[in-house]
């Protein structure tokens, strides 16, 4: 059986073209993105990458970056994420970006994207909007998610700059997720990033708390902190989940590199697959039926 990808961007030539991707090119450059991908990377084509990695499904977030009101934010539509979806639903699943400005018609959008379009889960970046994952300004969503019965997830660690234009600040420190927890003990947070540089303290919060996680994307396998390589093929097996970030780590690379990993075959499977199957509630998931 393949893997899941809890994190992939939407990163056609159209998004590329409509300035939806938050990256510019010096960006691309950094993270040593190959030259004939820099102008997006068609379905057909990321499909083909996906089989080549072996990868069966990945989660395609729904991007809302940001207050629109201002200058630099982005988004992607609901609507546009369902439309792929709907043409691969064997391959592909929606994420509804959360924007804590957009106020209870976000809340109602939120629904809609998880009842009527077959969402399975929420993602939110507190860089782009300034707050920190504990903000009272989220709490509205994250009830919303309790209620819907869907996991978040959120970028914790630092945040690179992606864009010269719009140099964002790092809100995200790990422990700002003990008192969510707290507050929601049934909502079911995905720290993604794997919390660098502060590992150890995502590491702590997905110990203490049952309903925290972390997704190790956007770092190539081979340079994950090593405690993190440790929690997840030991104690923290559970507690994993696999991610790219999509265009930032290339799918083929990324699964290469955990495949040469020394990872125990149950821990891998679960970190490959088997978590997101349980929390996602994917169509593959026994959850599901």
């Amino acid at each position: 059986m393949g893997a899941i990808d809890i994190v992939c961007n939407l990163y056609t030539e159209r998004e590329v073209a409509e300035a939806r991707t938050g990256l510019d090119e010096t960006f691309k450059a950094q993270i040593r993105m190959p030259e004939d991908m820099r102008g997006g990377v068609s379905i057909p084509r990321y499909l083909e990458k996906m089989a080549s990695a072996g990868i069966d499904r990945s989660l395609l977030v729904a991007v809302r970056a940001g207050d629109l009101a201002v200058r630099g934010s982005f988004e992607i539509e609901y609507s546009r994420v369902a439309e792929v979806c709907a043409e691969h639903p064997d391959k592909f699943s929606g994420l509804a970006g959360v924007d804590p400005f957009r106020g209870m018609a976000g809340i109602y959008e939120l629904s809609h994207a998880v009842e009527n379009l077959g969402f399975v889960g929420a993602h939110l970046y507190p860089h782009w909007f300034g707050l920190a994952p504990n903000d009272r300004r989220y709490y509205p969503y994250y009830a919303k998610c309790c209620e819907l019965d869907i996991p978040i997830m959120m970028q914790v660690g630092h945040n690179l700059i992606y864009s010269r234009e719009r140099r964002l600040p790092s809100v995200g420190r790990p422990i700002t997720l003990d008192e969510v927890a707290i507050d929601f003990p049934e909502l079911k947070l995905i720290g993604i990033h794997i919390g660098v540089p502060w590992t150890d303290e995502m590491i702590s919060m997905a110990w203490k708390h049952e309903n925290i996680f972390i997704g190790v994307d956007a770092y190539a396998p081979k340079h994950w902190p090593p405690q993190i390589v440790h929690y997840l093929n030991s104690y923290g097996q559970d507690k994993v989940l696999f991610g790219t970030d999509w265009p930032v780590i290339d799918p083929e690379r990324a699964m290469t590199e955990i495949n040469a990993m020394d990872l125990r075959e149950g821990a891998k499977a679960k970190l490959l697959r088997d978590n997101a199957l349980k929390l996602f509630r994917l169509p593959e998931s026994p959850e599901a039926a």
